[in-house]
C-alpha cells in the first residue's frame, strides 16, 4: 500500500495515459469516426466545416467530462465496497468463538 501512495504523491499514477490496442474494437471505431469526419469535412462548405469542428470539439468535451465523472463514481463505489467489507456486522450469522 505504501508504494501506491508514494507513486500517487509523486504523480506517477496516470490512469488516462493509455494506448489503444491495434485492430481492437475501439481502434476500429476511432478510425471510422476519423474517416467519416474527414469525408464529411470534404463535402461541406467553409461555414459548415466550422460548425462541424465546433460539434466535434463539444463532443470531445462531453466525452472527457463523462470519463472523469465515471472514474470518480467507480472509485467511490470501490471505496464503499471496501468499507463495507471492513464492517464487522455480519447480520444474523456470527463467527464461532470460545465463550468458556
Amino acid at each position: 500500500m505504501r508504494k501506491m501512495l508514494k507513486n500517487f504523491f509523486y504523480g506517477n499514477i496516470k490512469p488516462c495515459e493509455r494506448e489503444m490496442v491495434s485492430n481492437s474494437s475501439l481502434h476500429r471505431s476511432a478510425d471510422k469516426v476519423a474517416r467519416c469526419e474527414r469525408q464529411l469535412t470534404e463535402r461541406l462548405g467553409e461555414s459548415e466545416q466550422a460548425l462541424l469542428t465546433e460539434l466535434v470539439k463539444a463532443q470531445h468535451e462531453v466525452n472527457s467530462i463523462t470519463a472523469l465523472e465515471n472514474f470518480i463514481l467507480g472509485f467511490r463505489l470501490g471505496i464503499r465496497m471496501m468499507a463495507e467489507c471492513m464492517d464487522e456486522n455480519d447480520g444474523d450469522i456470527r463467527e464461532i468463538t470460545d465463550q468458556a
